[in-house]
């Protein structure tokens, strides 16, 4: 049992590791944390479980596609820090793995939550609560300070080089 327990805490700890050094990371956890903050404080979307698990399945593969990215980006620069094709390509297309997953995600998003409806309640929402607009508002300046700039200073290994 201790060593499965250990198991989970260096996972954990890779995805701690993603979202510290990560702006892609974070910009995925930003979108996933609006997203499911709307569909769990506000009524304005019907979803229903089948829905909601496709939502679920189309977070996890991009997160899990980003971290994968992550290991591959680490891997490629601890085995060689001058440029190499089969280096670039390795990298380019972990990227490239990540961009499709994003891609299914946001159309999985659209599918599910481009209900008419729900904007127009949302947009209604807003013009009667103002402040609650302002609030949002003031969320998103927040979420693109943390984006851009992380948990603050942190240099991330292998980036003091010129990247591949």
């Amino acid at each position: 049992m201790k060593n499965l327990f250990k198991s989970f805490g260096y996972a954990f700890r890779g995805i701690g590791y993603a979202l510290v050094h990560e702006r892609n990371m974070r910009i995925h956890f930003v979108c996933m944390a609006y997203m499911y903050t709307f569909l769990a404080v506000y009524d304005f979307f019907d979803v229903s479980r089948t829905q909601f698990a496709l939502l679920f399945l189309a977070n996890a593969l991009v997160v899990a596609a980003e971290l994968i990215n992550t290991a591959v980006e680490r891997t490629v620069d601890l085995v060689t820090d001058t440029y190499r094709e089969n280096a670039k390509i390795a990298k380019d297309t972990a990227a490239g793995a990540v961009l499709c997953c994003a891609v299914f995600a946001v159309a999985t998003g659209i599918a599910v939550l481009g209900q008419r409806a729900a904007f127009t309640a949302m947009f209604h929402y807003y013009r009667e609560k103002p402040w609650m607009l302002l609030i949002f508002v003031l969320s998103i300046a927040a979420a693109t300070v943390f984006i851009f700039k992380g948990f603050g200073k942190h240099s991330r290994p292998g980036k003091d080089e010129k990247s591949l």
